[in-house]
């Protein structure tokens, strides 16, 4: 999977739109990001994970408390490319969440967008549907995408210490050796 955009606002620190183009970002082949503890680096990929997944690993019960408190909405914008045999494909899921109490927020509109030269054709509109198009594409579900490829604060070590059979399961899911 290669990140193409992402767009938040409402997000934890992030109260207005935001975009981040990686095309930009990757030109000369790798990127990083930097900042103090509380800058907002872990919320990037929150956010990432937010539009591809619908939750966020580390809020309680995947949503409570990830929207800014000064905000009642909050929306989240990931495009990416992926390999296939007939070329690069492009998809966009974009997610909105309104708040429903001081902690908690409810999901307004989730979108699984294919996006091509052509235009865009929505795969997919609904919470459920949109989370599915996503594990089909990518091939993963939210555990073995933050494990494998966002690996948030702490949860490394506990990658490291999987259980031979987790480890194994995990491994089958990633490169489908399931059969």
């Amino acid at each position: 999977m290669k990140p193409i955009t992402l767009k938040l606002s409402g997000l934890q620190s992030y109260r207005e739109m935001q975009q981040i183009d990686f095309d930009e970002l990757c030109q000369m082949g790798l990127f990083g990001i930097f900042g103090p503890t509380g800058s907002g680096k872990s919320t990037l990929l929150d956010a990432m994970t937010l539009a591809l997944y619908g939750k966020v690993e580390r809020a309680v019960n995947g949503t409570q408390g990830i929207m800014n408190h000064s905000e009642d909405a909050l929306y989240v914008s990931f495009t990416f490319e992926l390999s296939s045999a007939d070329g690069p494909k492009r998809y966009r899921v974009e997610r909105r969440f309104k708040r429903t109490n001081e902690l908690s927020v409810s999901n307004t509109v989730s979108r699984f967008i294919e996006v091509t030269a052509e235009g865009e054709a929505v795969m997919a509109d609904k919470l459920a549907e949109v989370t599915r198009c996503v594990e089909d594409k990518i091939g993963l579900k939210m555990e073995d995408f933050t494990r494998a490829v966002v690996l948030p604060q702490g949860k490394f070590a506990e990658f490291l210490s999987l259980k031979g059979s987790e480890r194994r399961q995990m491994l089958q899911r990633l490169f489908h050796l399931e059969k």
